[in-house]
């Protein structure tokens, strides 16, 4: 083999041979944000609320959703989801394995548990079918994740929670701007969460979001973790007042419920509320650069897309953390680390999916993080909830089969065609990749 189609690893030349400039450059921060951090700073407004009020209202609008509520993490906000939809001592609520820790962990403080479920191979997002035989008496909550910007496959799953009188939880940290069947994630269920993390595709620096139709869901997420803001709401009623407005020994209105502090820096909201005004448009470059990297691996042995039907109605907003679905039976067998390490040879980063299997996590299985004196998972079950190696063989197999692909911010045909060729050339040329 000779010229530009020796392998690189093998001593051929790369096939990226473009420098990619400012391709994968994210966040795009300009004066416009620039100014509206400055504006807060200059008022010595950090730590105030109007900022922050004014993105909740563009937020839930953008949503059509009645209530948003900024929190200082996607982490906080998907903890008080959970405890705005009651869970709570003993309470189990069902999860996918295969994401990140925050879609679960949080109800271990809420001295609730988790149960995992297979997420299907394709959209690595919860499997539908393998969630009513988890439901117990105990169950709470669904938590249906969003993941690397894929719609989970919402109908089946609120149907099954509306049957089994149980909320849905959406974590649509790595979604924003998805669409499901035409419906934006983060609206379906009955709370919406996220994360809007500098490393996000809606990157607003260190902080949440939580959405939501439900006033009595937001009225306990507002008393779980914002101090400032309960004496100003209206209430239905459905909560217990002098918790909430009784003064104390000091003058002060009532504390939140779990002692928290979740409110939103108000740098972050004002990052946000400029990055959430041209968002629409930067995803939309995001989305063609994406689909014409795939297009071009149309075919390609060894390579599946993960992306959604044309024809489907749905989206992938952002494409958050692009990935790959890697097929080893298409390549003899070539182990995914060897594949990507060729990948990685031609110029392009390249490395399998490493987050996943929180089921056989020790925080998950033999972690006392409360000291209970057993482990936190079971510490307040009647029964040992936790899923040893093999019981969920569809995520476990996944680390092997989900790779990283470049997540291009921009659309530029020569430099995506050149990284796409990096895959068409290791994939093509497998028998050359298991030469030691």
């Amino acid at each position: 083999m000779a010229g530009n189609m020796e392998l690189a690893i093998n001593g051929g030349r790369r096939a990226v041979q473009t420098d990619p400039g400012d391709i994968f450059r994210w966040p795009i921060i300009t004066s416009e944000d620039e100014e509206a951090v400055l504006e807060v700073l200059r008022r010595r407004a950090m730590s105030g609320i109007d900022v922050t009020k004014e993105l909740e209202q563009e937020f839930a609008a953008w949503h059509g959703m009645e209530y948003a509520l900024g929190h200082s993490t996607g982490t906080a906000a998907l903890q008080a989801a959970m405890w705005g939809c009651e869970v709570g001592i003993g309470d189990e609520i069902i999860a996918p394995s295969f994401t990140y820790w925050a879609s679960a962990l949080p109800a271990l403080s809420l001295q609730a548990t988790v149960i995992f479920a297979e997420v299907e191979p394709h959209s690595l997002c919860l499997d539908p079918n393998d969630i009513e035989h988890r439901i117990s008496e105990r169950t709470k909550a669904i938590m249906a994740v969003h993941l690397r910007a894929y719609p989970a496959d919402m109908d089946p799953i609120l149907e099954i929670a509306r049957r089994h009188n149980v909320k849905v939880i959406e974590d649509f940290s790595q979604a924003h701007g998805t669409r499901y069947k035409g419906r934006l994630v983060g609206t379906m269920g009955d709370v919406g969460a996220c994360s809007l993390m500098s490393g996000k595709s809606l990157a607003c620096g260190e902080a949440g979001m939580l959405v939501t139709n439900n006033r009595r869901i937001w009225e306990r997420a507002i008393v779980w973790g914002h101090k400032e803001r309960t004496a100003a709401s209206r209430w239905t009623g459905e909560l217990d007042e002098k918790y909430i407005t009784e003064p104390d020994l000091v003058g002060h209105e009532g504390y939140p419920w779990g002692g928290y502090k979740y409110r939103m820096h108000q740098l972050s909201s004002a990052v946000c509320r400029v990055q959430l005004r041209h968002y629409a448009e930067r995803i939309t470059e995001i989305d063609r650069a994406m689909t014409y990297f795939w297009d071009l691996l149309e075919g390609v042995p060894g390579i599946k897309a993960h992306r959604v039907a044309k024809d489907s109605g749905s989206s992938m907003g952002g494409w958050f953390g692009a990935r790959g679905l890697y097929v080893p039976e298409e390549l003899g067998g070539l182990d995914i680390d060897r594949y990507c390490e060729a990948v990685s040879a031609e110029g392009v980063a390249c490395g399998r999916h490493t987050v996943g299997n929180l089921h056989l996590h020790p925080l998950f299985n033999t972690a006392d993080i409360y000291g209970h004196g057993k482990p936190t998972r079971i510490a307040n079950s009647e029964r040992d909830v936790r899923q040893p190696e093999g019981s969920l063989p569809v995520t476990e197999s996944l680390r092997r089969r989900v790779l990283s692909v470049p997540w291009f911010k921009h659309y530029d045909a020569r430099i995506i065609e050149e990284h796409a060729a990096a895959f068409r050339k290791v994939s093509e040329n497998v028998e050359e990749v298991a030469r030691e």
